[in-house]
């Protein structure tokens, strides 16, 4: 009875191996899914600021100390809001420009203008009947400068919120110079701009190009994509949580997703245009009543300077005869050469993250360096990845740009890589300099959006910084750009800008991270604004990288 025994317990072993092999080789699929690694969040739909039309766009859950953080900077970013709802769109109550006025203060003390000494003007709004502005909001540029000087400085601005600004300027240099005043954008304008990101959706029309074999479908992507009938495709990166959405192609699967790219947004018509007219209520100077310039005296010996607003802060720096100087506490040194540039760079490693505005420092090092040979390894200017190599002094450079949302042309989704991803693979150490520069392609966007993309870079900072304290970090901020359509304003404009600009200073501020403060080099200057600063601009930010490498 034993054999026979054995043979039935032998045979019903190797029936059940057969079984179990069957039911993993048609589960197989469901298997690995159960396998795959799952984000530490949970992915959920939900609004964001009240009032705009931003209901289907995604945020990453934050922390309790992340949602509180998130209240501060939003407060700090905060506008008047001086629009009712019952408000009809119309040029009468608006702030004109032409009609508005600023005046020049007198010296506190009297006497004559003296270098070091802080000048106030006070601005005056009114509006295209000429009645005076009774609230605050308008977006207001100011700049002391002398052209034959090639000098200038950004002035501070102060909302009295009753149609009434301050703008404080320092008096770095002596001579003549001039006050001038520009309205950006009338308070009016300014709800129109704080609701358009998130529609259509983001102003911008993004797409992926799906591809199997000789299908090929393109439909189009957000990080704000509106619900439809349409399935969606989740690409959300598991490391940093950054969310990113396609509809589904109905004819092949997601893992088909090959390129990236945008198509450039159509003309628009709408009742509220005429707040981003350029010239009549977008980008118009405001003339002075009186005097529009101040003649400035060298400081005498034992003479003190006038400094009536100790509480605002002063501005990051000047430029005179062309040249930067900080007025932060650090030395601007100049690299007037080559060898001078490739001597601070000999034995550094230098990466680079961002968009194009930071592609342009190295398309700069690069024409300045003969021996510094830039490789494009896919041929794709705008999204790269570079490297630049000189290999007899031992210098290395890479470029790529940051992830998702980018406007560009056609890219392989595989080169576009997270910011945080690529930070969390740098070695670092006291050779290591890490640039990036991350805020113009984010103005379509909720600015929750933003926050969020600055906490996962800052978080692989930290970690980077902790790993390798000798690092240096250097973040380059925001820049005016040329705005001269409505569609220019809403997409991109310059408050747009300037509220991410805030949100990304103060999420580093106190850190062991060095900022280029493209802001103000781009107010204090002659040239006319640009996205892409042009080179003089540039060469006085790449002295100013490269005073922090090499001190």
């Amino acid at each position: 009875m034993d054999r026979p025994w054995k043979e039935f317990l032998k045979s019903g072993i190797i029936l059940l191996s057969l079984s179990l092999f069957v039911y993993i080789f048609y589960h197989i699929d469901f298997l690995e899914f159960q396998t795959t690694p799952k984000p530490p969040f949970k992915i959920k739909r939900v609004s964001s600021d009240p009032g705009s039309n931003r209901n289907y766009c995604t945020f990453r859950p934050l922390s309790p100390e992340e949602i509180q953080e998130e209240n501060i900077l939003l407060d700090s970013i905060s506008w008047p809001n001086t629009r009712s709802k019952s408000t009809s769109v119309s040029l009468q109550g608006t702030s004109n420009a032409a009609r508005s006025n600023f005046v020049i203060l007198p010296r506190p003390g009297g006497g004559s203008w003296l270098v070091g000494d802080q000048l106030e003007v006070m601005i005056n709004m009114f509006d295209f009947k000429g009645r005076p502005k009774t609230h605050g909001g308008d977006f207001l540029l100011t700049r002391l400068h002398n052209q034959a000087l090639e000098a200038g400085v950004a002035g501070q601005v102060v909302d009295h919120l009753n149609g009434t600004y301050s703008a404080v300027f320092s008096l770095p240099w002596e001579g003549k110079s001039e006050v001038e005043v520009t309205l950006v954008h009338p308070s009016e304008a300014i709800p129109f701009l704080q609701s358009f990101a998130g529609e259509k959706p983001n102003g911008v029309d993004f797409y992926s190009t799906f591809q199997s074999g000789s299908l090929t479908q393109t439909t189009i992507c957000s990080g704000c994509l509106p619900p439809t009938q349409q399935p969606q495709c989740n690409y959300t990166d598991l490391n940093t949580g950054e969310l990113w959405f396609c509809y589904k192609p109905k004819n092949l699967s997601c893992d088909a997703r090959i390129s990236h790219f945008v198509r450039k947004p159509k003309p628009r018509k709408a009742k509220e245009d005429i707040f981003f007219k350029s010239g009549v209520t977008m980008n118009v100077g405001i003339p002075a009543s009186g005097p529009a310039h101040v003649t400035v005296f060298p400081k005498m010996k034992g003479q003190l300077a006038t400094n009536s607003n100790k509480d605002i802060p002063g501005p990051a720096g000047y430029y005179y005869k062309g040249l930067w100087s900080s007025l932060s506490g650090s030395t601007v040194k100049r690299f007037n050469s080559a060898s001078a540039i490739s001597q601070c760079l000999k034995d550094k490693v230098v990466h680079m993250y961002g968009d194009s505005t930071v592609r342009q420092w190295l398309e700069f090092l690069s024409g300045e360096l003969s021996d510094l040979k830039v490789y494009n390894l896919h041929k794709l200017k705008q999204s790269g990845p570079y490297v630049a190599l000189d290999y007899a002094k031992n210098i290395f450079v890479t470029y790529r740009c940051h992830g998702l949302p980018v406007r560009m042309a056609r890219s392989p989704v595989t080169e576009l890589h997270y910011v945080a991803n690529e930070l969390n693979g740098v070695t670092g150490g006291k050779n290591t300099v890490v640039v990036f520069g991350v805020w113009a392609h984010f103005t379509t966007f909720p600015i929750k959006y933003y926050i969020r993309r600055i906490m996962s870079i800052r978080k692989a900072v930290v970690r980077l910084l902790a790993r390798a304290p000798a690092t240096k970090i250097i973040i380059r901020t925001a820049n005016l750009k040329r705005v001269s359509t409505p569609l220019s304003a809403l997409v991109g404009g310059d408050w747009l800008s300037l509220q991410r600009d805030k949100i990304l200073r103060t999420m580093f501020k106190g850190m062991d991270v060095y900022f280029v403060d493209a802001w103000e080099m781009t107010v204090a200057h002659y040239l006319k604004h640009d996205i892409h600063p042009p080179r003089p601009i540039i060469k006085n930010m790449i002295d100013v990288v490269l005073s922090y490498i090499c001190p």
